[in-house]
């Protein structure tokens, strides 16, 4: 069993395709999980489900651009369950293509601050805790946006998750000697709500298969597994690196 079980994890972003495959995985394999989400929906069913299957699941409402939230959720956790060992900064938007030019400033602002405050402001209030239980680890959702394959992305996008692959590597180096670790996931063409809307048309999907050499999209489990592995104890020596799930897109 990965080294999850009985550690305490906040997912943030939870009622969404990725946000609830990574709850269920760490939730299943033993981790006392704290799901958050706006949609408050969304998020009490899955912990509803989680807690019928004998885990350990508590749902909160949460704004996580918003730094008081951000304190009520950290405060709630260690009021529940008294630690925290893992945070992962799921949570995450994009936007209707569109060239740079029309991009409005309240746009760009709205992405930067749910893809890219949201992991300052989770790595800023988790990291105290972290140190207090001798350590921790953070998982930051990028992208494959965030490592290149710019040309098909939306700019605001491909910058928001660019900044969350430096900022990872920056806590990474901070942390490393209160045993805390920092690693990010970047997703290609996974079949989620998101890809769904963004690539809406046969001949959208088939021009992004175009470009992935094992030719097919990929699976929100299949990204879940990677950040399970950087979670658990099994990843102990790995921080400040960076797992594409992408089928090979990077690799052209």
């Amino acid at each position: 069993m990965p080294g999850v079980k009985d550690r305490v994890a906040i997912i943030t972003g939870c009622a969404g395709s990725l946000g609830s495959a990574q709850t269920r995985m760490l939730a299943r394999n033993g981790a006392r999980t704290v799901l958050t989400d706006l949609n408050e929906a969304g998020g009490e069913a899955l912990a509803a489900e989680l807690r019928g299957e004998g885990c350990t699941a508590l749902f909160m409402r949460h704004d996580v651009t918003d730094e008081n939230s951000w304190r009520e959720v950290a405060d709630k956790t260690i009021a529940q369950f008294g630690e925290l060992n893992i945070l992962v900064n799921n949570a995450g938007c994009n936007l209707k293509a569109a060239p740079i030019e029309e991009r409005t400033v309240e746009e760009w602002d709205h992405i930067m601050a749910v893809n890219t405050r949201s992991v300052f402001l989770g790595t800023k209030h988790a990291t105290p805790l972290m140190r207090k239980v001798g350590g921790g680890s953070i998982v930051n959702i990028s992208s494959v946006a965030g490592l290149g394959c710019s040309k098909m992305m939306e700019a605001a996008y491909v910058a928001s998750k660019a900044a969350v692959y430096m900022f990872t590597k920056a806590t990474a180096a901070q942390y490393g000697n209160d045993n805390i670790r920092a690693n990010s996931v970047h997703p290609g063409p996974i079949m989620s709500d998101m890809l769904q809307g963004y690539y809406s048309t046969p001949e959208k999907k088939a021009a992004r298969l175009a470009v992935v050499p094992l030719n097919r999209f990929g699976q929100a489990d299949e990204v879940a597994a990677a950040v399970m592995f950087l979670a658990s104890d099994e990843a102990s020596y790995i921080t400040g690196t960076q797992i594409a799930v992408d089928g090979g897109s990077l690799a052209q």
